[in-house]
């Protein structure tokens, strides 16, 4: 093992950080969660894709502003602490690492679920095992081959997802042999395209800011990207207009094809019941397939950002300096292993919670990206009020777009917090409590320590 005063190696590049984002958040939010979302919204699903696209894009080019301005920073957290302070980034942080663990440990579990597809009587909880050891070894290799890996995974779903629109759009307008054609008849026939009325799409916000949380991952892989500033504006361009295309498409695919009352009583992805109505032989094997390989490449994603927050954290003092430790292949190994243990996690609580693990794991995982976005968001409100100026990239409405992206975001959560169940926003609470009082704790500590040494 290396020492701490090794650091990360710059070896990913703006393709590499593009497919990472798109691996991050095209996984179970999409491929499994795009059934909750459906049954609890309706066709106005895409509606709701839609303005979680248009805020996404808000956020994401606030913090690519934010990481042109600050060359030096190494995660997100270096950019929220140079305006906000100390507590906002730490706590930043946390639900941060917070929301990875969690979401790895409910795609692991998910993954199982998809397995269980080819082998309906192995349980659930040893098919996530097989997944969550494969995950943890690529992500223990060199980042270079985890980079690579994470790429031609994203790349795998991407295409399938590109084949499934095409597939998609030719199934709703072209009549063949025994297949109707329904165009859009379907958003309106079964009960209107507002089936629940405005809360149902404001609880689906729920499921659709969890899905496009993982986006922000490109703040994290700053210390090993080559020229941060001119890779990540570039990254971020690319991956928004690839993530609200393979949302928005697939959803009014999905709610034109299949009637929205019929899509959550089935056991299978909604994508699976699409390819079968292709006709092709063995196309639902086929599409089962990608959407495994999407959650692994999710997974993949979530097990680096958690792991290089701890590793920032580690070198900073702030857990114990054996998470800073990289091995030959310049790879935080003991922080890469210590945030895998959620995923072990997931399949234990799957023996008992079985297929029901993701939605308990899902609720909270939405309050915790919707918190993550805000924070960038007020970081980069707050950042145009320093004294340097600005060179490069930047964002050209500002303050209009984050201040929509923050009062949209501002009314999602007040929705949320009105129809989730109580039970997933008070252990949500009680987690952020938790960070907020470990931060006080720590910093009592910290001028204790200090005390002693004077």
């Amino acid at each position: 093992m290396k020492e701490k005063t090794e650091t990360l190696k710059r070896t990913m590049t703006s393709r590499h950080i593009m497919m990472m984002a798109l691996g991050g958040s095209i996984g179970a939010g999409l491929f499994k969660g795009s059934s909750d979302a459906i049954d609890t919204a309706g066709p106005s699903v895409v509606l709701a894709y839609l303005i979680g696209g248009i805020i996404l894009l808000f956020i994401m080019q606030g913090l690519a502003e934010m990481a042109v301005q600050n060359t030096g920073a190494r995660t997100f957290r270096d950019l929220v602490q140079s305006v906000l302070g100390s507590f906002p980034a730490y706590f930043l942080d946390w639900i941060y690492w917070k929301m990875w663990v969690l979401n790895i440990a409910a795609e692991a579990v998910v993954a199982g679920i998809f397995l269980q597809y080819w082998l309906p009587g192995t349980p659930i909880w040893i098919l996530a095992l097989v997944v969550s050891v494969c995950v943890t070894v690529v992500n223990l290799l060199s980042v270079k081959i985890f980079a690579e890996t994470e790429y031609w995974l994203a790349l795998i779903k991407i295409t399938v997802i590109v084949i499934f629109i095409l597939s998609g759009l030719l199934l709703l307008f072209v009549s063949f042999g025994g297949h109707t054609a329904p165009a859009f008849h379907h958003l309106t026939n079964e009960g209107g395209f507002f089936p629940h009325g405005a809360s149902g799409l404001i609880t689906a916000m729920l499921v659709v800011i969890y899905s496009y949380g993982g986006t922000e991952i490109i703040g994290v892989t700053l210390a090993e990207t080559k020229d941060p500033e001119k890779v990540v504006p570039k990254a971020v361009r690319g991956t928004l207009t690839r993530i609200i295309a393979f949302y928005l498409f697939p959803f009014l695919i999905i709610v034109g094809l299949i009637p929205w009352d019929q899509v959550n009583g089935a056991n299978e992805s909604p994508f699976v019941m699409v390819f079968k109505l292709i006709g092709i032989p063995g196309a639902d094997h086929v599409m089962n397939a990608v959407i495994l390989l999407a959650i692994i490449s999710s997974m993949n994603s979530g097990l680096y950002g958690s792991s290089r927050v701890l590793y920032t954290q580690a070198v900073d003092g702030r857990v114990p300096k054996i998470f800073s430790r990289l091995s030959s292949k310049k790879v935080p190994v003991y922080a890469i292993l210590m945030c895998t243990a959620s995923m072990y996690a997931g399949v234990l609580l799957s023996v008992f919670a079985g297929s029901k693990t993701f939605t308990y794991l899902m609720g909270s995982l939405g309050y915790t990206v919707l918190f993550i976005w805000l924070i960038i968001a007020f970081a980069h409100l707050k950042s145009r009020n320093q004294s340097k100026p600005l060179t490069g990239y930047y964002v050209k409405w500002f303050t209009y777009t984050t201040w929509v992206a923050i009062i949209a975001l501002l009314g999602i959560f007040i929705g949320i917090v009105t129809t989730t169940p109580p039970m997933i926003t008070c252990v949500t609470l009680g987690i952020y409590l938790f960070i907020s009082a470990s931060y006080v704790l720590n910093k009592e500590a910290r001028v204790v320590k200090r005390s002693i040494e004077a």
